[in-house]
């Protein structure tokens, strides 16, 4: 693990190091409530923003030698590239063969429907890391020690307002997310 952190140091800025160590010291707190595997959440959390401070250009390079296509709206959200090519760049330049972990890395900013208990926590964990201060953090940080569905929905709600209220596209992931989520909370569907 101190590997990782190594790698990771060298690869950002103060704030960034800072964040992916809160991230995973809070994935471990959560695996430990809700009994995920307190490893390889701590190796999700650490890794979650590795290419994040990579020039864009660097970042696409990574995502196309991994052979993903990226859709219209991942196009046009600069946003999302560091969680796909940061799983690539896992996968591939890692050598990490865990999908669970590729997978709590690649969908840490959307979310997605079926997400894996690894997954939410890391989900989670990118919203409540200790140096994080929106408004409502600590309402997600409550509900993320009572239920990760209820955190994940009340973070699909704040991230999709968000974008909305900024006529910025949502990506389906997110969209099938929230509903997958509502859904399961036994609401009836309104189309």
């Amino acid at each position: 693990m101190d590997e990782y952190k190594e790698l990771i140091r060298s690869m950002m800025g103060d704030y960034r190091y800072t964040h992916s160590v809160n991230v995973s010291e809070e994935a471990v707190a959560l695996a430990k409530l809700y009994g995920a595997d307190v490893n390889d959440v701590y190796t999700a959390g650490i890794l979650h923003d590795i290419t994040k401070e990579l020039p864009a250009k660097e970042q696409l390079q990574i995502i196309a030698d991994g052979g993903i296509i990226l859709d219209s709206v991942q196009k046009n959200a600069h946003k999302l590239w560091h969680s796909i090519s940061g799983s690539v760049y896992v996968r591939d330049k890692l050598g990490i063969k865990n999908p669970d972990i590729i997978n709590a890395i690649r969908y840490h900013t959307t979310g997605r429907q079926g997400m894996s208990l690894l997954e939410k926590i890391v989900f989670i964990a990118d919203f409540t890391a200790a140096e994080r201060s929106y408004n409502g953090v600590e309402i997600m940080r409550e509900k993320s020690r009572q239920s990760l569905e209820d955190a994940m929905l009340f973070a699909c709600k704040f991230t999709i307002g968000d974008l909305s209220s900024r006529e910025l596209a949502i990506h389906r992931d997110q969209l099938d997310c929230f509903n997958e989520l509502v859904l399961n909370k036994g609401k009836e569907s309104a189309v």
